[in-house]
């Protein structure tokens, strides 16, 4: 992406079609059904933004690096990709600081984390300590922009107000509300989220039993997942994102979910009885009848432990943000399963990055 990125309705099809051709063709091996689209707005998809601050001649500007060369910057004044919110805070923000020594003093970094409810956390990044006078300027800032302000430095973190913001999903006629944490990750499309929250909903219905859940994260699957199965068990190692599932599960009235903090290369040793972990002390895995299970790697995919232990599972969920990984894992689980349904979600207009889902249900 570039300052010259063209964002037209036209630019954005066609480099869609290609994203689907090169989808279809990778995946051609494993003859799966036709590959369902979910494509992206081209302009203000991104909840989320970063912006390197060029400090020159006393003031500040939003910079950003040229694709590519690391070392070359380019100067923005706003962001097309970004939400609308975004991009109305951005000169705000940019004026402010520029009318403020303390604020703009060694900045070098500001990051905008957005929602569709149009609330906004905003990070400023220092190379220097920040005292009361800081404090002081950005409670200001903060409540000109009705926002929220934290500043970061080098063993400081000062959150002024609160550190999330509240999104909003509708997923079969159904509001889901989620705290989604600064620094912490959660899906930068809403729109695509939305939409990969209600096929996963759509392709489990009628699956039963319970559902057990690796790389939860927040619990964006988990919640709306949670009408379709008795119970989930729902893990992820990360100790500040399971602590925001467990706030957003309390936010949404939902009783039926169970969050343990471990990595899935741990809970598989678990469930085979090679490892006892305290903080499964709670649980009794055998109670649990799963039927079910889903998946949402990082870009490294599936370890090979875990591939062996989802093999066991009668429906399969993988999402996957590197059809790479997710290609090598399918050529193990395909031995053993077939391909339901295919799912392209464009996360990332204008860029290479294809997000896509895959059901698998296990061969009698």
């Amino acid at each position: 992406m570039s300052a010259q990125t063209d964002y037209s309705e036209e630019a954005y099809q066609a480099q869609l079609n290609e994203k689907i051709h090169l989808t279809q063709t990778q995946f051609a091996h494993f003859h799966p059904p036709a590959l369902e689209v979910f494509p992206s707005s081209p302009k203000h998809y991104r909840m989320r933004a970063e912006f390197k601050i060029w400090q020159h001649d006393g003031r500040c500007d939003y910079a950003m690096y040229v694709p590519g060369t690391p070392k070359k910057t380019y100067l923005i004044d706003h962001f097309l990709p970004a939400s609308k919110t975004i991009n109305e805070l951005m000169p705000k923000v940019l004026d402010a600081i520029n009318q403020s020594e303390v604020l703009r003093k060694k900045l070098f970094q500001c990051e905008f984390l957005s929602t569709t409810t149009e609330q906004c956390v905003i990070t400023l990044i220092y190379h220097r300590p920040l005292d009361e006078h800081w404090i002081t300027e950005a409670k200001t800032l903060e409540a000109s922009l009705g926002c929220y302000i934290i500043g970061r430095a080098r063993k400081q973190k000062h959150i002024l107000s609160q550190d999330w913001v509240e999104e909003n999903f509708h997923v079969e006629n159904q509001l889901f509300r989620y705290e989604h944490v600064e620094a912490s990750f959660t899906q930068p499309n809403a729109q695509i989220c939305q939409d990969m929250l209600n096929w996963a909903s759509k392709q489990t219905q009628g699956n039963g039993d319970d559902l057990l859940e690796l790389y939860c994260g927040n619990g964006n699957f988990t919640l709306p997942l949670s009408r379709n199965f008795k119970r989930i068990l729902a893990t992820e190692i990360s100790k500040t994102s399971v602590d925001s599932a467990k706030r957003n599960m309390a936010k949404n009235g939902i009783d039926n979910i169970e969050f343990a903090r471990l990595s899935s290369e741990e809970f598989t040793q678990a469930l085979e009885g090679k490892r006892e972990f305290r903080r499964l002390a709670h649980l009794n895995l055998s109670d649990y009848s799963f039927s079910t299970v889903l998946v949402d790697p990082p870009r490294a995919g599936l370890d090979e432990g875990t591939v062996e232990l989802i093999k066991r599972f009668k429906n399969i969920v993988y999402i996957s943000c590197n059809p790479e990984t997710l290609a090598e894992n399918l050529d193990v689980l395909s031995k053993t399963h077939d391909i339901k349904n295919i799912a392209l979600f464009d996360q990332f207009p204008f860029t290479h990055h294809r997000e896509c889902g895959v059901i698998l249900t296990q061969r009698t």
